[in-house]
């Protein structure tokens, strides 16, 4: 049962890594490149999507990798799962305390109405992104050194 739990775990943390290396590496570089007005409505319909989607995907993924831990406490990696679980949880953190208030902001705007700085804030959530993207990748890398 312990295996099943691990890879299942792997797995779903695993394709949470490649969804948010894809928007920070690949889909905002799409975006960015469109013209005029559509990139901007394009992160803003992102950031509908995701932004209902990746709060149960994120705490989801936390609660399997602390039931890991809970139940492989005595085996061979525990220590790697207890840390992934702390980075997971760093990881909420920064999308409460630093991501989810430009993306809460930039999901209602439209051309109409968005603030003139808004190219900034959407650098800052960018660069606020990357950091979490290194966050849930070292995480995912801990996981998978525990199986080994």
């Amino acid at each position: 049962m312990l295996n099943a739990l691990q890879v299942l775990t792997t797995v779903v943390v695993g394709l949470m890594v490649g969804v948010e290396f894809s928007v920070a590496f690949i889909m905002n570089r799409i975006l960015d490149a469109l013209p005029e007005d559509s990139g901007q409505l394009g992160h803003a319909h992102g950031g509908r999507m995701l932004g209902t989607l990746m709060p149960f995907w994120y705490i989801g993924s936390l609660v399997l990798v602390a039931v890991w831990a809970l139940a492989g406490w005595r085996h061979h990696g525990a220590g790697l799962v207890v840390t992934a679980a702390g980075l997971l949880i760093l990881s909420v953190v920064m999308s409460i305390l630093l991501l989810v208030p430009i993306n809460n902001r930039n999901k209602s705007w439209t051309p109409e109405n968005r603030p003139a700085d808004w190219k900034k804030q959407l650098q800052r959530w960018n660069r606020y992104h990357y950091l979490r993207v290194a966050v849930i990748i070292a995480a995912f890398t801990l996981l998978v050194a525990a199986l080994a």
